[in-house]
């Protein structure tokens, strides 16, 4: 029987999805590697920085608040390092449910969890995230090639999900269409471009390649409102029982390695 539990445990704690460690990186809202490039009244709540590039144009006309520019610094230099790290993390936690060959518009509400595409990712219509009442649930979209988003296209967050919490790790490069209001960190190994009119809550962090915008409204999760669709409690909230559940998962998940390796030892060496 404790064996079973052991390892019973184990499985629960493998598939339960744990926030992204963005270090330096979560100062930013707009992060490239190679150029930033605005075109229109862009409006961007957090830092701009770019690095190893050195490139970072169209503002004015657009504008940055809560945040600065930097451009090949050392500020912006430490955020790239940390991205690779939070990509690495995001790319590399354990798949919840497999949705390659799913329009994400088409999959429904979806809680908690790590969802994996082995090639490309497509939201035509709305995706809504359900926190089930955890203002601290995750949720990662692990996408093998590249993320595109249609005209209008909506990511919508409900019940306690935070678009702080949301992250979308790419192997590739990330289209946000015209019109779309989309919620979290995107994580691009390449490029992120947005199309006219987006409205984005969240972080575009590219490692590698430019981050391109057209007329982009975009909030990083420090200054997004309480109350408002990705934003945190509009007042402080009970836990919901699904967050004293997750705790005691936890509890128990803290423990689990120290046992697990004493019952190894006495079984296998």
């Amino acid at each position: 029987m404790k064996t079973l539990s052991i390892f019973l445990l184990s499985a629960v704690c493998s598939f339960a999805a744990t926030a992204v460690p963005l270090g330096s990186a979560a100062n930013f809202a707009v992060l490239a590697g190679s150029a930033v490039t605005n075109t229109g009244s862009s409006v961007i709540v957090g830092s701009v920085g770019v690095s190893p590039g050195t490139s970072v144009t169209g503002f004015p006309p657009g504008t940055v608040t809560s945040g600065s520019i930097h451009s090949a610094d050392a500020t912006a230099g430490t955020a790239q390092t940390d991205l690779t790290t939070a990509y690495n993390n995001a790319a590399g936690q354990p798949v919840t449910q497999v949705l390659t060959g799913q329009d994400l518009g088409t999959v429904g509400p979806l809680g908690p969890g790590v969802y994996f595409f082995a090639s490309s990712a497509q939201l035509t219509g709305t995706l809504t995230l359900n926190g089930g009442g955890n203002p601290n649930a995750v949720f990662i979209f692990q996408i093998g090639s590249t993320l595109t988003t249609a005209t209008s296209a909506v990511v919508t967050a409900i019940n306690g999900a935070q678009a702080a919490n949301i992250f979308w790790q790419m192997g590739s490069s990330a289209t946000l269409g015209a019109s779309t209001t989309f919620l979290g960190n995107i994580l691009a190994l390449t490029s992120i471009t947005t199309n006219a009119g987006a409205v984005a809550g969240g972080r575009l962090l590219a490692r590698n390649g430019a981050v391109t915008m057209i007329s982009l409204t975009l909030t990083y999760p420090p200054s997004i409102a309480p109350g408002t669709p990705g934003g945190p409690p509009a007042t402080p909230t009970t836990p919901a029982p699904s967050t004293l559940i997750l705790v005691m998962i936890g509890l128990g998940c803290a423990t689990l390695y120290q046992t697990r390796e004493r019952w190894l030892s006495s079984h296998w060496r």
